[in-house]
């Protein structure tokens, strides 16, 4: 199962987001309700990361 970054760590990268994402759809292509959720997290994940990286590189 993916792993949360911990309170108060810094932000994961964007590589550690996507290993967990395709993790997430390697266990068989369908997505569980559970499964579902961890997605959605994972993808808000990933925009805040993407959106770190576009703030920081401007």
């Amino acid at each position: 199962m993916p792993t949360p970054p911990t309170p108060g760590s810094a932000v994961r990268s964007l590589a550690a987001v996507n290993a967990d994402i395709r993790a997430l759809w390697a266990r068989g292509g369908r997505l569980s309700a559970e499964g579902r959720r961890e997605y959605e997290r994972l993808l808000a994940e990933w925009a805040a990361v993407v959106r770190g990286d576009v703030v920081e590189a401007a």
